[in-house]
């Protein structure tokens, strides 16, 4: 196990008519708010209404910024950084799921930086401070609700890039179940997509002597794929659905991978994908994972037993091991094609010609590797793609 240092101050509200409290909670931070959500669905819903009315009982002032789509763009971070200037807000609230709240950081961070705040995510300086943020959350899957990161797309270049720091985090978060009730079927299994892979990235690690952890998250994939089978069938299970909520924000807070080398080379090439086609980062999640696993499964064979028996309850068999580990694979795959999710590039139209494209963006033109579990340059990348294919 490796030394480490584990802090998440972010408070979490969780149950039933949660998001009435959003008010009271704004309101012990500042006066003027930006409520910041994606499209109608959350008017159309009612609970746009019961949050302004919660914000306007605590007589807090709003600023509102709507727009937000799936893969979160750079030209309405822009908007939202000079719109909270102006405006001299105090705080945001997020309403909405993981592209929303990433969205609501990028802002927050944004704003106190006098160059552009692509810089961050480009890797050129790092944020040290964000305006304070609140989340209600509507879709359980990025877990953006607890974490210290946020993924932002560059829509000009079509580049997709993600960035971690503490600062990030939010103050609180609002997670009320039965938002999610009227979730479509295909936004449930890309959040249960997300959240899984969120846990195999951390589970695929080499560091030797995490009994407790390797536990942990396999309590946490059993608990998604068991959880996902009834949400996918019955939308309004609240007990089903709150387990999904709790997993979604338990398994990227930080507190499964302590001591642990992670990987994330996967969420890495996914990046790309979506970046080229917009594909909900979930759908290609299901496409990335097995092909990942392909190709890297050779490095830790025990792991991906391990990984096999325990999590979709594989017999192992002890005079091939490889066999059990590729069964594994296959479960996943599985898994995935259940809940109607892709596991080819082929699924979302997506053009074997783009794979090195891809490759050289992942790797920003083999000049860094990606992953912890084994590394990867841009003949890696590529190869694992053709596996996609």
């Amino acid at each position: 196990m490796n030394d480490f240092v584990f802090q998440n101050c972010t408070k979490v509200i969780f149950g039933k008519n949660t998001e009435t409290q959003a008010g009271k909670e704004c309101a012990a931070i500042g006066i003027k708010v930006l409520l910041h959500y994606g499209g109608g669905s959350v008017k159309k819903s009612g609970l746009y209404d019961r949050v302004v009315s919660s914000l306007k009982a605590e007589g807090m002032q709003i600023v509102e910024l709507a727009g937000v789509q799936p893969n979160p763009r750079l030209s309405l971070v822009h908007e939202g950084i000079e719109l909270c200037r102006r405006e001299k807000v105090d705080l945001i609230l997020a309403l909405g799921g993981g592209s929303v709240i990433d969205s609501a950081k990028a802002i927050g961070a944004g704003f106190y930086y006098q160059g552009d705040v692509w810089d961050f995510y480009d890797y050129k300086c790092a944020p040290e401070k964000m305006l304070p943020l609140g989340v209600i959350l509507t879709i359980p899957a990025a877990g953006s609700e607890t974490s210290p990161s946020s993924v932002i797309t560059d829509e000009k270049q079509q580049l997709k890039r993600g960035l971690t720091a503490m600062c990030l985090r939010p103050a609180f978060c609002i997670l009320n179940p039965e938002l999610t009730f009227t979730l479509p079927a295909n936004q449930t299994a890309n959040g249960i997509s997300d959240m899984l892979a969120h846990t195999m990235e951390r589970y695929f690690s080499p560091t030797k002597n995490v009994a407790l952890t390797d536990r942990l998250l396999e309590a946490m994939m059993k608990t998604i794929i068991d959880q996902a089978a009834i949400v996918m069938r019955k939308g309004d299970d609240y007990a089903a659905r709150a387990e999904i909520m709790l997993c979604g924000m338990v398994c990227h807070n930080d507190s499964l991978d302590i001591g642990r080398q992670t990987d994330w080379a996967s969420h890495g090439i996914e990046h790309e994908i979506s970046a080229i086609t917009d594909v909900a980062h979930g759908a290609g999640l299901s496409i990335v994972f097995p092909a990942w696993m392909k190709y890297v499964h050779r490095t830790d064979i025990p792991r991906f037993v391990q990984f096999a028996v325990r999590v979709f309850g594989i017999e192992q068999d002890f005079e091939n091991p490889e066999r059990t580990a590729l069964d594994g694979i296959s479960a996943l795959e599985k898994f995935y094609q259940s809940i109607e999710l892709p596991v080819r590039l082929s699924q979302i139209s997506l053009s074997a010609s783009r794979i090195e494209e891809m490759a050289k963006k992942a790797t920003w033109n083999d000049s860094v590797t990606l992953g912890g579990f084994k590394k990867l340059n841009r003949k890696d990348v590529s190869a694992i793609l053709q596996l996609a294919v």
